[in-house]
């Protein structure tokens, strides 16, 4: 039978109204063999125990509570036991007393033999009583007869067999799926519905056998050890039938649901879900830096994870929720029946701590950790397929961000209806020019010169005007047209540099790579050509590279990353701090310029803790001959605080914007910022 106290046999907390019930059965179930027993007298039990019968049908009950037939869906020792015909028939024969305590003994043996807990063998051993209690009582009540012991039914009295058969099977099925519903906090009626047409076929087969055990008893005892054959070959046939079933919905390597069943499950809950107005919550979880781990250990190793992950998971989830692994490191937590967002980032965490433990494999430690989105319905997502997909938007979120946990949020889904039709207008943007370039200098804080500008790209769109890199360049980055974006951000640049040089303004432009692109092994021949293309020399142009992309991707971006230093063009480490970049793997890097990120350098004029990190930052990265660049100053105060840590050079809007070319020219040309302070910002700005 399926276990109402735990999945892990563990019992439920003492006064619950779980604890109470299956208490309230063992005693009601203890009650009726004990008086059961009394009624049949000392005499009657002796002359029981010293009946061979007795005794054999007993090894055949322990023998099939130890085979159950299991049906699709059901735990290994779950299912419709093949003891069922001897104890049912043994009731038939002998009466309740013999088939109660033979039932009883059974199940303790075959409790003891599984190592199931006390409460789990006592509560089975009960409601198997309860419900060959019911079933005798159908038989005595409505043909007094059967009360004459031994009774062998005939005729029409095997109609009677069939009607304690069904009480039997009602009593059972009740009193087992009243106790999992209640553990599983769902509906009895939709607990009561699964599969049932499967188990009362299942039960029905065994119980039709229960009246040819009883002729067979009435001939020769010897000849009931033979239905064990027809007995073994149903539960083989259905072992292998349920083995198949399992293995088309369950993950090979972790045991865990694949997607075929969570789409099932989901579907099946969504529909509860609709008609009692409950909400249902669908979490998505990513291992990070899980791909390190292949790469370094080997997948063996890897596998090893992913089976301490799965078992971590599924003891982390509550009862009636399902653990899935989608693939790869990629895991799903189906939540049937959730209060709102804030009780699913509860589990979420929940997940989190588990996965936290440190895990030990061959002598290594390891600490995993994961990034979980939340989607709900039908707060998020009406059905199955969006409310995958927005769950995976919020994972998605809340790995790039570093949050841990983030549930769905309009405004962060890059796939929203809005950017799905701006998406599809990207291949014309690059077909009709209509991205643009901007620049904002980097300004010398000591002589007040422009050593250098940083190129932005903007889309001038026909209808929603100029729109800003993060509205556009991340979809660009997912899509087919990355290459062609990089190439017009190039050609645009590169031609403005070649008309600035040959105006004598000498200084290098940047242009932002993405991990994407520099996982381009062409990428190095288009620099190269472009270069070649516009007359400019590979120090006229800068590349700059998220400190982000150097983390998640250092080994696969390396080979770019050298080659377009042996081209010689300077290359910069930008937004420096955010993504967890240890200072001391700079060292032997080809890069000439580290950009300390603003959300830093704008702590500067507010607390002692922002100075001493951007001045740490600053010192070190002088030391191993690199340029510091402060990044998204603001305010004349900044740039006199990094100007006295020590950094040399600094970018921000309070020297200037971005700005278009020609606004860019009339800059360098003549304009002049006043600051009443007199720092570096409110000098001239001259070419270097």
């Amino acid at each position: 039978m399926k276990d109402p106290n735990n999945t892990r046999d563990v019992g439920p907390r003492v006064g619950t109204p779980l604890w109470l019930y299956l208490a309230g059965t063992t005693a009601a179930g203890g009650a009726l063999l004990a008086g059961s027993l009394v009624w049949l007298g000392p005499g009657d039990l002796l002359v029981l125990a010293d009946r061979p019968l007795v005794w054999l049908i007993l090894c055949m009950v322990v023998l099939g509570e130890l085979r159950p037939i299991a049906t699709p869906g059901s735990a290994g020792d779950d299912g419709a036991p093949t003891s069922l015909p001897f104890s049912f028939a043994l009731l038939i024969h002998l009466g309740l007393p013999a088939a109660g305590l033979v039932q009883a003994l059974a199940t303790v043996v075959a409790g003891v033999a599984r190592r199931h807990a006390p409460q789990r063998t006592a509560f089975n051993a009960a409601q198997y009583v309860l419900s060959l209690g019911v079933a005798d009582a159908a038989m005595r009540l409505f043909h007094p007869e059967a009360s004459v012991y031994p009774w062998v039914p005939q005729g029409a009295e095997l109609l009677l067999v069939g009607l304690a058969g069904a009480a039997y099977f009602v009593t059972n099925l009740v009193l087992v799926e009243y106790a999992v519903a209640m553990h599983e906090r769902a509906p009895l009626h939709t607990v009561l519905g699964k599969d049932i047409g499967q188990r009362l076929f299942v039960n029905g087969v065994l119980l039709s056998l229960a009246p040819l055990v009883v002729v067979a008893m009435t001939h020769s005892i010897w000849l009931v050890p033979l239905f064990a054959l027809p007995l073994a070959a149903l539960y083989s046939s259905a072992t292998l039938s349920v083995k198949r079933e399992h293995q088309a919905n369950h993950d090979e390597l972790t045991g865990l649901a694949n997607r075929k069943l969570l789409i099932l499950r989901t579907q099946e809950a969504l529909s509860e879900a609709r008609q009692r107005d409950l909400r249902v919550g669908l979490l998505l979880l990513d291992l990070d830096r899980f791909k390190e781990v292949n790469d370094t250990l080997g997948h063996p190793t890897g596998d090893r994870l992913l089976q301490i992950v799965a078992v971590r998971l599924t003891r982390s989830v509550r009862p009636g929720d399902l653990v899935a692994r989608l693939g790869g490191d990629e895991f799903a937590v189906l939540l049937p029946q959730v209060r709102d967002a804030a009780s699913a980032r509860e589990v979420a965490a929940r997940l989190r701590v588990a996965l936290a433990e440190p895990t030990r494999i061959d002598g290594m430690d390891f600490d995993l950790e994961a990034s979980v989105g939340i989607a709900l319905y039908p707060d998020h997502a009406p059905d199955f397929e969006l409310l995958m997909q927005r769950a995976d938007v919020a994972m998605y979120v809340a790995k790039e961000h570093r949050t841990g946990v983030e549930s769905y949020s309009p405004h962060k889904d890059r796939n929203s209806t809005d950017r799905l039709s701006l998406f599809g207008e990207l291949r014309r943007a690059l077909v009709e020019k209509e991205l643009e370039m901007y620049y904002q200098p980097t300004v010398d804080l000591e002589s007040g010169r422009a050593i250098g500008m940083e190129a932005l790209v903007r889309w001038r769109h026909p209808v929603r005007g100029l729109l800003e890199p993060h509205e556009f360049v991340p979809m660009m980055e997912q899509s087919y047209l990355i290459r062609g974006f990089t190439h017009e951000v190039l050609e645009l640049t590169l031609a403005q540099v070649a008309r600035w040089r040959r105006e004598g303004w000498r200084f290098p432009v940047a242009v932002n790579l993405s991990a994407r692109e520099l996982l381009d092994p062409t990428l190095p021949d288009v620099v190269a050509a472009a270069l070649r293309r516009h007359g400019v020399p590979p120090e006229g142009l800068r590349l700059e590279i998220s400190e982000r992309t150097m983390v998640a991707e250092a080994n696969a971006v390396a080979p770019s990353v050298l080659a377009l230093a042996e081209l010689g063009v300077p290359l910069s480490l930008d937004d420096f701090g955010t993504g967890y970049y240890t200072l001391a793997r700079l060292n032997g890097l080809p890069l000439e310029e580290i950009k300390i990120d603003g959300s830093f350098v704008r702590r500067v004029e507010e607390d002692a803790d922002g100075r001493t990190i951007v001045a740490s930052a600053i010192t070190l990265v002088g030391s191993l001959g690199m340029r510091a660049v402060a990044e998204g100053v603001e305010s004349a105060g900044a740039a006199e605080e990094v100007r006295a840590l020590g950094c040399r050079a600094a970018q921000g809007r309070y020297f200037a914007p971005p700005l278009a070319a020609g606004e860019a020219e009339e800059w360098i040309r003549g304009a002049v910022r006043k600051d009443d302070r007199g720092v570096p910002g409110g000098h001239r700005i001259e070419s270097s």
